[in-house]
């Protein structure tokens, strides 16, 4: 990396990188969407369950859905520029390029409804942790389902610089005769030429000929989508850390020998209330540390771009686009491993939704005690149950 002082432009020299990782972004995103798209489906379906009702699982619900869409509109994106290789004239046809603009910014707008929707997650959360009284009246069914439709209608307005500032513009090249750029070639072994129209997304004249524009669009999604976010959900999550240890710190002075024993079964029933409800704001801290994790980069980045100029722009922030992408695509895609692994809830929902034929009802279990003549002897039952 250097500073030019003639041009004020902060360069970093990441082509290389760029071109070796370009050569894997394509398998590597398909199979992040693949799985992104079957486990946020499986979320859906656990989280809509009746038992599974709650206000935190809706916006979890919300959040499944606007990942989803950043999932399924990314594969055919993945395909188109990554993984179907063939020749410039067919890659960048007036079609395509129309859907890689819709790409740009559909993906923008539902990424934006997620970040969105986990900024509402942590203030639920906190909420319901630190003002537990309050809870059901500030956060009910009701104000979250209507939170919910804020974000899916708000996000769309704000990413408005975004549309602007992008348009499908044309470019005519010097092409072989089988569509292949010439520019790199020995021009002595190249045959007949064409000069063919090209499409490609780029900024619209106006954005070009206005920096403010141009300024204006990446403020508003480095400052404004990723680092405000990263900013309210850092202090949230600290708040819901001290809120958790002061409450631990209240029940083990609450907590004495003498209550144990004269009111066993009502102390476990209510430890186990309380380590669900620790446990479920643990998962809940892993979501947005997970989303802290993969937005604050591309803040930054964004913010650097803005402040040392279109040299970092252009060999740096470009270089690591599919990285960005790639982080997005990460974030939107494990929270069902993460709800797995951290809830039991969500795991006997998930059980009993999709493992129910693993088990063996309880009229079987009889059918077999019966044909061995009421039999019990562990080795011979487990005989017959392995062989139903």
């Amino acid at each position: 990396m250097d500073f030019n002082a003639s041009t004020s432009y902060y360069v970093c020299d990441l082509s290389s990188f760029h071109s070796y990782y370009s050569r894997l972004h394509g398998w590597i995103s398909l199979f992040v969407c693949i799985f992104g798209s079957i486990a946020n489906i499986l979320n859906i379906l656990v989280l809509t369950r009746r038992e599974m009702r709650s206000p935190t699982n809706i916006i979890l619900t919300g959040l499944a859905v606007a990942d989803l869409l950043v999932m399924i509109d990314y594969i055919p994106y993945a395909f188109h520029l990554y993984l179907y290789r063939r020749s410039r004239r067919d890659t960048f046809t007036y079609g395509w390029t129309i859907f890689v603009l819709f790409h740009s910014n559909f993906a923008q707008v539902c990424h934006t409804i997620s970040i969105c929707l986990t900024l509402i997650l942590a203030v639920w959360r906190y909420v319901a942790v630190a003002r537990p009284q309050q809870n059901r009246e500030w956060c009910s069914y009701k104000r979250t389902i209507f939170a919910i439709s804020i974000a899916y209608i708000f996000c769309p307005v704000l990413c408005i610089p975004v549309y602007i500032t992008t348009e499908v513009r044309q470019q005519v090249e010097v092409l072989d005769s089988n569509g292949m750029s010439i520019k790199s070639r020995n021009e002595s072994l190249i045959g007949n030429t064409t000069n063919t129209t090209l499409y490609f997304v780029r900024l619209t004249e106006m954005a070009e000929n206005h920096d403010i524009l141009k300024e204006l669009n990446f403020w508003i999604y480095s400052v404004v989508i990723k680092l405000l976010p990263c900013l309210v959900l850092t202090v949230v999550s600290l708040k819901l850390l001290q809120v958790l240890l002061e409450a631990k710190r209240r029940r083990r002075k609450l907590t004495n020998i003498q209550e144990q024993q004269l009111e066993k079964k009502k102390s476990c029933r209510r430890g186990d209330k309380e380590r669900q409800t620790d446990r479920t704001t643990m998962m809940l801290l892993a979501v947005l540390l997970l989303f802290l994790l993969t937005e604050l980069p591309q803040g930054i980045l964004g913010l650097f771009s803005v402040l040392l100029g279109p040299g970092f722009f252009s060999t740096c922030y470009l270089m690591l686009g599919d990285v960005i992408d790639m982080l997005t695509l990460v974030n939107s895609a494990i929270n069902f491993i993460l709800y797995c692994t951290m809830s039991r809830q969500f795991r006997k929902t998930f059980n009993e939704l999709f493992c129910k034929n693993c088990k063996i009802p309880r009229s079987t279990a009889k059918q077999i005690c019966i044909e061995n003549n009421g039999n019990t002897g562990t080795n011979h039952t487990v005989t017959q149950v392995t062989q139903v």
